[in-house]
C-alpha cells in the first residue's frame, strides 16, 4: 500500500530524503562551525542564567537553534517540491514555484503567513499579475500560498495587498489569489485532508529514508498537537 494517493512514493521519499540529509549535513557543520565565529559571552552568560543552563548544556541548545534555522529554510522548498510531483504540477527551475498547465494555474509558496512582511506582499501581487500578462499563462489563476495560515484560517479569496506608498491596495483580480495551505493542497490533489494525510505519514516516510527509529504513537500524537494548533 502506498503512503498518500496523490504523490508516488518514490517521489514522496526523494524530497523527504532532501530534507533529511539537509539536517544531518547542518548537524555535522553547527559542530565543526561552533567555534568559527566568536560566540558572543554576553548573551550567552544571559541566555544561560535565565535558563538555569551549564555551557555544556547551553551549546547543545545552541547547535538545536542553528540546525532549526536549516529545517526551516528547507520546509517551503519541501512542500514546493511535494506539490510540484503531484500529477499534473511542475516544479520550475526559475521564477514561479509550481504550475499546472492543464489546470492553467500557477503559484509562488511561502512556507508562513508572516513569511513575507506585509509591506512587501505588493512585490508578490506585481509579479504575478506581470506573468499572467504573458501569452504563455494567458487565463491562468495565479496563487499566492501560505502553508501555514494566520489564525488557523482557510481561506482561497482575492489577493489585494495594501501599498505603504500609495496608501491604496493592489486592484481585486479574481485571478490573482490568496489561499491557505490547506486550501491549495486540497486544490492541487482534489484530497480534502491531503495536508493533514502528508503529516500523519511523516514519521513513516522519515524512518524509511534515514535509518533512524521511527516515532511511537506517544510521540507522534504529541507533534500532532503541533498540527492541530496550526490548522
Amino acid at each position: 500500500m502506498s503512503y498518500l494517493p496523490y504523490i508516488s512514493d518514490n517521489d514522496l521519499k526523494a524530497v523527504v530524503k532532501t530534507v533529511v540529509d539537509s539536517i544531518i549535513q547542518a548537524q555535522a557543520r553547527a559542530e565543526e562551525r561552533m567555534y568559527d565565529n566568536v560566540i558572543d559571552p554576553f548573551s550567552a552568560i544571559f541566555d544561560g542564567a535565565v535558563q538555569n543552563l551549564n555551557l555544556e548544556d547551553w551549546l547543545v541548545q545552541e547547535n538545536a537553534r542553528q540546525i532549526q534555522k536549516t529545517v526551516q529554510n528547507k520546509i517551503g522548498e519541501f512542500h514546493q517540491n511535494i506539490l510540484g510531483s503531484i500529477p499534473g504540477w511542475v516544479t520550475l527551475p526559475q521564477g514561479l514555484d509550481i504550475c499546472n498547465t492543464n489546470r492553467k494555474i500557477f503559484a509562488e509558496i511561502k512556507n508562513k503567513y508572516n513569511t513575507v512582511k506585509g509591506s512587501d506582499k505588493v512585490g508578490i501581487y506585481d509579479y504575478l499579475s506581470l506573468h499572467l500578462q504573458k501569452p504563455e499563462y494567458q487565463n491562468f489563476t495565479a496563487y499566492y500560498v501560505e502553508i501555514i495560515p494566520q489564525n488557523k484560517k482557510n481561506y482561497n479569496k482575492p489577493f489585494t495587498p495594501s501599498d505603504r506608498t500609495t496608501g491604496t491596495n493592489r486592484p481585486l483580480n479574481e485571478k490573482i489569489r490568496q489561499i491557505s495551505g490547506q486550501a491549495f493542497y486540497a486544490l492541487a490533489t482534489g484530497e480534502p485532508q491531503a495536508l493533514r494525510m502528508l503529516f500523519d505519514v511523516l514519521p513513516d516516510v522519515i524512518a524509511n529514508v534515514s535509518g533512524s527509529t521511527k516515532l511511537n504513537d506517544k510521540q507522534q500524537a504529541s507533534f500532532r498537537t503541533l498540527f492541530e494548533r496550526a490548522y
